[in-house]
């Protein structure tokens, strides 16, 4: 009864009620909840620990900012069915709260217009460089198929590109990456595409914040070539998928653009086919597929790799 009653503690607040139905429409900062609840944040900052000690919440810090999410479902669930079934859709706090909620959705998606724009030109210099990005994502899309995912992991998701990609086809989609300013990107561009079911982390690429075995897919998208280890990222990538899980990495052929290492911080110059087999026989990846994009002076590469047994039961051997 003790977990209950504290559920049931915890939730015996208007503006929790409030806040709960908010994360089940997005996962929303701190400063975000405030502006849509007109509350100072440390009020707000006061009912979400409630709601956390209780497990209807979780708190991600990303930099300087917090975000806050539902807790587990199996907790969060009940309670979400009982105001369903107890709060009428017209219900006018509920109203306005939505109207307020899409105020913060406008923000994000002007502040992150806003940044694209200032570095649109950076983007493209590197873009023109190589075959369109359609055909790229195309490429990837035809990798992976079009079969349903269940978890999918975007390793480095910058701006959320891939998780826009292959969102719709996972049961769950995660974006993980180091830059808050990125993920602030990324959680303007999902909302923007309606995809607020798609979830984002910060982490390192080398400590990714899942358990082991858990996802079916995993994608690096023009990530590697920004790593010092290539091989540790690819072997904590396979740490997390499961026994037949797939990893599609996306990323430069070897290349001499100097340049590119000075201006725009890439740690390699592109990698070869003997490099990625390699990284992939040490991680435990059996190799599936290779494939070359040429068509411009930087050529892109995509290798496919699934798990075939697990490396935590070879290592310990």
């Amino acid at each position: 009864m003790i977990p209950a009653l504290d559920i049931l503690r915890a939730a015996s607040d208007a503006t929790r009620l409030r806040v709960l139905m908010l994360l089940r429409a997005m996962e929303l900062s701190v400063g975000e909840l405030a502006q849509v609840l007109d509350q100072s944040q440390p009020r707000v900052s006061r009912h979400v620990k409630i709601l956390c000690d209780a497990g209807l919440a979780v708190r991600r810090k990303e930099g300087s900012w917090v975000f806050v999410a539902l807790g587990q479902r199996a907790l969060v669930g009940p309670l979400l069915a009982a105001l369903d079934a107890w709060v009428p859709a017209d219900d006018k706090a509920t109203v306005a709260d939505r109207e307020q909620l899409a105020a913060v959705r406008a923000d994000r998606t002007a502040a992150a217009a806003a940044w694209f724009e200032a570095h649109a030109r950076e983007w493209d210099a590197i873009r023109s460089l190589h075959v369109a990005e359609e055909q790229v994502e195309a490429a990837m899309v035809a990798a992976l198929g079009a079969e349903p995912i269940g978890l999918l992991v975007d390793i480095g998701t910058g701006t959320g590109r891939m998780l826009e990609l292959f969102a719709p086809q996972a049961t769950q989609a995660i974006g993980i990456d180091r830059s808050s300013e990125m993920l602030r990107l990324a959680r303007a561009k999902l909302t923007e595409q309606g995809l607020d079911h798609a979830e984002l982390r910060q982490a390192d690429i080398h400590a990714l914040p899942l358990a082991a075995a858990v996802a079916d897919a995993a994608v690096l998208h023009h990530v590697l070539h920004f790593v010092q280890h290539p091989g540790a990222a690819i072997e904590e990538a396979a740490r997390v998928l499961r026994p037949g899980g797939r990893l599609l990495i996306c990323d430069f052929a070897p290349h001499a653009r100097e340049e590119l290492r000075q201006r725009d911080a890439h740690a390699r110059l592109g990698f070869s086919d003997e490099q990625m087999l390699g990284w992939f026989a040490d991680a435990g990846l059996a190799p599936v597929s290779t494939q070359t994009l040429g068509g411009g002076e930087l050529t892109v590469k995509l290798w496919m790799a699934r798990r075939t047994f697990d490396v935590r039961e070879v290592k310990a051997a």
